[in-house]
């Protein structure tokens, strides 16, 4: 044998790890399944890491099909008894992980290294920077927001309160911390009228419009909070945007240290059946919801999402991508609403669709995040 022959190339092997215990682990399921479909099998050796509901690990079969909506919408879930661990590699020189199936009666056996991870996560435990913070440990890259980022940019109150600091518009809001109702409900009564109705009263840590009411008036106020707490104790309540349209932008971060590049710009259009953008909306969408791209926008206000997103993404330290929701009111203001660090990549998902009707069709997307993710450097940067 030649030694000095070169050898072939090995493929990038990328673990999709997706499910989790928040309220949107279906979502998260269907999003992996795209993402899965989606990596070229000839470039990428892909492994699918499921997270059950309780938080156990488990090898998947890496089916698309097993990962999609139900055609009456059932949704997907991690299940599975095949266990694995991913062995820290920090301080090696080389920044992959270990994975290691556990399964019962045999001897614990390596799966290989992972060059890269795919968090497809939605939601608190995933998408909150606490995945992030493992791979960071584990001196792993992975696809996507930061430790910070991700936390901030799941927190919707601490969200707001960076961007407000950065002198970035957004909507009044008043905060509901855990217990605050029940100690004092004339005090939190008072801080919402002070928004004026209608408000929205939202989950301040969840995502897929889970939990979320419209209150016209204070006598539903405690019902839509005890609702927004089933997913969350820290409740957000925040003034309508009346009047306004509901324009989405995606943002991705440049190759080989590039200024981030804008998607086209869509907006949303609810069913009058639907109060807001619900979950059925989002992800029922042929019946629900119907999406204008590039949306119909005076340039001088499509100039300022643009210039707004780029903002935000910068403002919040992102890295790789994020999909960035305005309202557009009718005297030409835009404001922010707020910024998805993970966004849904279902067939349906605004994020994918902005970029396809941008000229970068869903395999080169997932494939763009994966080559900005083995760009950059693990540890502090």
């Amino acid at each position: 044998m030649n030694h000095d022959q070169a050898q072939p190339a090995r493929k990038v092997r990328v673990a999709v790890v997706f499910g989790g215990r928040s309220s949107e682990h279906a979502i998260s399921c269907v999003s992996a399944g795209g993402v899965i479909g989606a990596l070229d099998p000839e470039r990428y050796d892909v492994i699918a890491i499921g997270i059950t509901p309780d938080g156990r690990w488990v090898l998947e079969s890496g089916e698309p099909e097993r990962l999609a909506l139900g055609p009456a919408g059932e949704l997907p879930s991690v299940t599975g008894d095949r266990e694995v661990v991913l062995r820290s590699s920090a301080g090696s020189h080389r920044p992959t992980g270990d994975l290691v199936l556990h399964e019962a009666g045999d001897v614990p056996s390596s799966l290989g290294e992972v060059d890269v991870v795919f968090p497809v996560m939605h939601g608190p435990w995933g998408q909150d920077g606490t995945l992030q913070g493992l791979l960071e440990l584990a001196g792993v890259r992975y696809v996507g927001a930061g430790v910070l980022s991700s936390a901030v940019g799941t927190d919707k109150m601490f969200m707001k309160l960076l961007f407000a600091a950065q002198g970035l518009p957004v909507l009044p809001w008043a905060p509901v911390r855990p217990g605050e109702w029940d100690r004092d409900p004339a005090a939190v009564t008072e801080s919402v009228a002070a928004l004026h109705y209608p408000v929205f009263v939202k989950p301040a840590r969840a995502g897929s419009s889970f939990g979320i009411t419209r209150v016209d008036s204070p006598d539903d106020l405690e019902d839509a909070i005890r609702a927004a707490e089933q997913f969350d104790p820290k409740v957000l309540v925040e003034a309508a945007a009346v009047d306004a349209r509901e324009v989405e932008i995606g943002v991705l971060q440049g190759l080989d240290g590039a200024a981030p590049e804008t998607s086209e710009i869509a907006e949303i259009r609810v069913d009058p059946a639907h109060q807001f953008y619900d979950f059925e909306a989002k992800y029922l969408p042929d019946e629900h919801t119907e999406l204008d791209v590039p949306a119909d926008l005076e340039e001088s206000v499509a100039a300022k999402v643009r210039a707004l997103a780029v903002q935000a993404f910068l403002a919040l330290d992102v890295e790789g991508l994020a999909r960035v929701d305005f309202f557009v009111f009718p005297d030409g203001r835009v404001v922010l609403n707020e910024v998805e660090t993970m966004p849904g990549f279902t067939s349906t998902s605004m994020f994918p669709r902005m970029w396809a009707a941008s000229g970068m069709p869903y395999r080169d997307l997932v494939d763009r995040l994966v080559r900005l993710a083995l760009e950059r450097p693990t540890g502090l940067r």
